[in-house]
């Protein structure tokens, strides 16, 4: 026999064992999830996690993506990924931080990078780096790196560098065989460099998240995570994860990670926003 309890704003299952309830929700904080297996704590605000007893867990962290460049720009670099597994945790609480992605830009210039997420004192997730534009070519360095700006069909800039073990570099720009920014770099993958412009794709390594959450980008019922921002040459080239595309949603997705589109004429895309994802066995 089974009822459901209210845990902390959600619903949890609780089980009848012998004249007893028993609930696998074990701590507080986030949305609470129970499922295939495991609950999970979905935090897509800054927050505390808080086990009630001591808890051996893994952590899905999940950085601000970085903002596309301005101008001749480039995409955004996805946010820094980091799974910690088989953490041990006491009963305390445990600060949960959230990465705002880079805010977008109005003006010629690089893309604001993206800000860090963390789980309590582990390594942080850095965010994405910002993709170069008119007057700062050069992507910006961060989790995934941020693309080279097109420059004036002389000058391009250089990808940014990825931070080791959270993702993957940007792409750089490009005179040939045609005028082009470098995608932002994913998760998963390099931005483009070779004049396609698109944004590297993120991370399917966690789709079992995602599903159990509904988060992530649900790309044909597989989850991705923090892909890399389109320059503005590609309309609809962001990478899965979550990347923005100047011809359809600039902005990285909320809560995925995801780089921002580059722009030359208009506003660029701002990156996504972090997420933190906490699961124990049940």
């Amino acid at each position: 026999m089974a009822i459901r309890s209210l845990k902390n704003g959600t619903f949890s299952r609780s089980l009848l064992v012998g004249n007893a309830y028993y609930t696998p929700v074990k701590a507080t904080g986030g949305t609470i999830v129970t499922t295939g297996g495991y609950v999970y704590h979905t935090f897509t605000a800054t927050g505390t996690f808080t086990p009630n007893q001591s808890l051996t867990v893994d952590c899905l962290v999940i950085a601000g993506g970085g903002a596309g460049g301005y101008g001749s720009g480039a995409g955004g670099g996805a946010g820094g990924l980091l799974a910690h597994t088989s953490q041990s945790l006491s009963a305390t609480g445990y600060t949960v931080t959230i990465g705002a992605g880079g805010a977008a830009l109005t003006s010629s210039g690089r893309g604001n990078n993206g800000n860090n997420s963390q789980f309590g004192s582990l390594t942080a997730s850095v965010g994405g780096g910002g993709g170069g534009g008119g007057g700062t070519l050069t992507g910006a360095n961060g989790g995934s790196g941020g693309g080279g700006g097109a420059g004036d069909g002389v000058n391009t800039g250089t990808g940014g560098t990825a931070t080791s073990g959270q993702g993957y570099n940007g792409g750089n720009g490009t005179n040939s065989p045609s005028i082009a920014g470098g995608g932002g770099g994913g998760a998963g993958e390099a931005g483009s460099t070779d004049g396609a412009a698109y944004g590297g794709d993120g991370s399917a390594s966690y789709s079992s998240w995602g599903s159990a959450t509904s988060t992530g980008q649900n790309v044909g019922g597989t989850y991705y995570y923090a892909g890399g921002g389109a320059a503005y040459q590609a309309s609809n080239g962001g990478g899965l994860g979550g990347g923005g595309s100047p011809g359809a949603s600039p902005s990285g997705l909320a809560n995925t990670g995801g780089g921002g589109a580059a722009w030359d004429g208009g506003i660029a895309g701002a990156g996504g926003s972090g997420i933190v994802i906490v699961r124990y066995s049940i």
